[in-house]
C-alpha cells in the first residue's frame, strides 16, 4: 500500500490492508445476528409450501435496493411467488400501515417481509396478523419499548443483540438473511433444491451466488449514510468492484448513464451524489415503485427508459429543493434576528412538500451546526404534519425525541429514526408545544461544544503528490464515507485569478510552491472576492471535466490566511 494511503487509513484506525480494504471473506459470519434462526424457518416453510411473499420495501433508496435484494435473492433461493410492494409517502405514511396492509388484501399474501423498517409498526403488523398472513421484519432502526407482534424479527440493533457490528443498514440485513436461508437450504442434506428435478443436483451441489445482489447492496448502505465499519467496507467494497467492472444490475447500470459516471472508476461518492438521490427522488415527489421497477429489469432498453424518468424527477426535486431551502433560511434569519439561536431548528412552512423536508433539514443543519427539524402538511391543506430531522455528531436525534417524547406523553403520534436522522408525525396544532420541549430537551442533552463546526484534516499534501496518480489513488484507495471520512487536506495557497461559474460556484487559479493548481468551491460566491492568499481545507480529484492527467482541489472551506 503506498505511504499516503498507509497514513490515511492508519488515521481511521485502520493498520494493515486487510482492516483497510476488506474482502468478502472478512465478512461477519450470520451466526451471532439474533431472530435469523426464526425468520430461515419462516422463509424454508413459505419456499416449499410455495406460498406467496411479498416484500415490502420503504421510499427511500435504502429500503428500495433492501426490496430488490429481497425479490432477487428469494427467487435465487427458489421461491416460484415473490411479489414487492411499497407504501406511498403521501397516501400510506411510513411503513408498514394498516392503510397499506388494507390495500395488500388484493395480492393475497401469505407471508410479508419487510426490508429497512417495521420494527415501530405495531398497528400494521397487527392488521396483517388479523388477516391471517406470516410478518417477517427486517429492520436496522432502533427499537422503541415493545416490539411489534411479528412471526420474526432481524434487527442488529435489538437489545442484547449480540451480532458485532450494529451498522448494518436495512440492504445489509436482508442479505444477511439470504445469506442464513442459503446456508439453512444448501447445507440440509434432507433439503431437496427446488431446482433440483430442472437441473439434476441435489442441494449441496447448488449454492445459488448471493454475490450478484452486492452491487444494490453498496448502494443502499453508501446511501443510507450509515457508519462504514469494517463490515460496511467489505460489502461497499465488493459491490463497487462489481460496478466498475460491469456487472451491476440493469438498472444501476442506466443510473450510472444517465448520470454522466464512468462506471469504470466509480466511487461511494458517485453512490451518494448521483445514484442515491434519482432513487430518492421517486420516493420524494411520486412513487417509489418505479424506483424498485428499475432495480428489477433486466431488460437494458426498459431500464434505461426508466432511468431516464428517474433523472427527470430528480431535477424536479432539486427545483423543490431549492426553493424550500431558500424559505427555510428566510425563516432563519427571522429567528437569528438577536443574534441567537436555539439548542436545535424547528421549521414549519404549510407550503412545504413532505418528501423534501429532510433534504432541507440536512442543509441547514451543516449551515447553522445544530440538530434541524423541518415539517411539512402530510396532506396538502391538512392538519397532520410529516417531520424530518437531521442531527449533529454528537447527538443522538432519536434519544432526543424518545427525550421529548418521555416528557410529553402523546405530543409525537409517531417517531423513529436513528443516530443522525429520524421521522416523526404530530398534529399541526401541537407544533407549538413540541417546539418548546424540543428546545429544553435539546438544551438538556446537548454539549454546548458541539455547536461548534469543526473540519477534520488529513493535514498537508506534499508537493509532488498533487499529481493524477495520488488524486486517482485516493479516489480508488476506499470506500470512505460515513464514520470513515473521504479524505480532507489543508494548505495555503496564492489566488492568481478567480471567476463565478453557474452564478454560485467559485473557480479558483492557484498557486502551491511554484506550480499552478486548479480548485472550485462549489457555492462558494458569496458576492466578496477572495483575497489574494487563501487557507483551504481540500479534496484532490481527477478532473474528468478537462480529461487526462488533470487534477483539481474541490474547496469544502475557505478563509483568509
Amino acid at each position: 500500500m503506498p505511504p499516503l494511503l498507509q497514513r490515511l487509513h492508519a488515521a481511521r484506525g485502520s493498520s494493515d490492508p486487510a482492516q483497510a480494504l476488506p474482502k468478502l471473506a472478512q465478512l461477519l459470519p450470520p451466526d451471532t445476528l439474533g431472530g435469523l434462526d426464526a425468520a430461515v424457518r419462516l422463509l424454508d416453510a413459505a419456499i416449499a409450501a410455495d406460498r406467496h411473499i411479498v416484500v415490502v420495501g420503504d421510499f427511500d433508496c435504502d429500503g428500495a435496493t433492501a426490496c430488490a435484494v429481497g425479490v432477487r435473492g428469494l427467487r435465487l433461493l427458489g421461491a416460484r411467488r415473490v411479489s414487492h410492494a411499497v407504501p406511498n409517502r403521501l397516501r400510506h405514511g411510513y411503513g408498514l400501515s394498516p392503510g397499506l396492509v388494507e390495500d395488500l388484501a388484493a395480492l393475497q399474501p401469505e407471508l410479508l417481509v419487510t426490508v429497512d423498517h417495521g420494527i415501530a409498526c405495531h398497528a400494521g403488523i397487527a392488521a396483517a396478523r388479523a388477516r391471517g398472513w406470516q410478518v417477517l421484519v427486517t429492520d436496522h432502526h432502533l427499537p422503541g419499548d415493545a416490539l411489534p407482534p411479528a412471526d420474526a424479527i432481524v434487527n442488529p440493533n435489538l437489545r442484547g443483540d449480540a451480532f458485532p457490528s450494529k451498522a448494518l443498514a436495512g440492504v445489509g440485513v436482508m442479505f444477511y438473511v439470504l445469506l442464513a436461508l442459503r446456508r439453512y437450504l444448501c447445507d440440509r442434506p434432507d433439503r431437496e433444491d427446488p431446482t433440483a428435478a430442472i437441473h439434476g443436483r441435489t442441494a449441496r451441489q447448488h449454492r445459488p451466488d448471493l454475490s450478484a445482489l452486492l452491487d444494490l447492496v453498496a448502494v443502499g448502505t453508501v446511501a443510507d449514510l450509515v457508519p462504514l465499519d469494517r463490515n460496511n467496507r467489505a460489502l461497499v467494497g465488493a459491490g463497487l468492484r462489481r460496478l466498475r467492472a460491469g456487472q451491476g444490475g440493469a438498472g444501476l447500470r442506466a443510473l450510472i448513464e444517465v448520470a454522466g459516471r464512468d462506471p469504470a472508476t466509480l466511487s461511494a461518492a458517485d453512490i451518494g451524489f448521483a445514484l442515491a438521490p434519482r432513487l430518492n427522488a421517486a420516493g420524494r415527489l411520486e412513487d417509489m415503485a418505479l424506483g424498485i421497477e428499475c432495480l428489477l429489469s433486466d431488460d437494458p432498453g426498459h431500464a434505461r427508459a426508466l432511468a431516464t424518468t428517474l433523472d427527470r424527477i430528480n431535477a424536479e426535486r432539486r427545483a423543490v429543493q431549492q426553493q424550500m431551502t431558500e424559505d427555510a433560511e428566510r425563516a432563519l434569519a427571522r429567528i437569528a434576528l438577536d443574534g441567537t439561536l436555539p439548542p436545535a431548528l424547528c421549521l414549519f412552512d404549510p407550503q412545504w412538500h413532505p418528501g423534501v423536508v429532510g433534504l432541507v433539514a440536512s442543509r441547514l443543519k451543516d449551515r447553522v451546526q445544530r440538530p434541524v427539524f423541518a415539517f411539512a402538511p402530510a396532506q396538502p391543506g391538512g392538519d397532520a404534519l410529516r417531520g424530518s430531522a437531521r442531527s449533529i455528531p454528537g447527538l443522538h436525534i432519536r434519544d432526543l425525541l424518545a427525550a421529548v417524547d418521555s416528557a410529553q406523553p402523546g405530543l409525537i403520534e409517531r417517531f423513529g429514526g436513528h443516530a443522525m436522522a429520524a421521522g416523526l408525525s404530530l398534529a399541526r396544532a401541537a407544533l407549538p408545544r413540541f417546539e418548546q420541549a424540543l428546545h429544553l430537551q435539546a438544551a438538556r442533552l446537548l454539549d454546548p461544544a458541539l455547536l461548534q463546526a469543526e473540519l477534520l484534516s488529513d493535514g498537508e499534501l506534499q508537493p509532488h503528490e498533487f499529481d493524477i496518480a495520488h488524486a486517482r489513488l485516493l479516489r480508488d484507495g476506499g470506500p470512505w464515507g460515513q464514520g470513515y471520512p473521504e479524505p480532507l487536506f489543508d494548505g495555503e495557497f496564492a489566488v492568481s485569478a478567480w471567476r463565478v461559474v453557474g452564478e454560485r460556484h467559485l473557480k479558483l487559479e492557484l498557486d502551491h510552491h511554484g506550480r499552478r493548481l486548479d480548485a472550485i468551491e462549489f457555492g462558494g460566491w458569496d458576492g466578496t472576492p477572495p483575497p489574494g492568499r487563501v487557507r483551504l481545507a481540500y479534496r484532490l480529484q481527477p478532473d474528468d471535466y478537462r480529461g487526462g492527467d488533470a487534477i483539481q482541489l474541490v474547496a469544502v472551506h475557505r478563509e483568509p490566511a
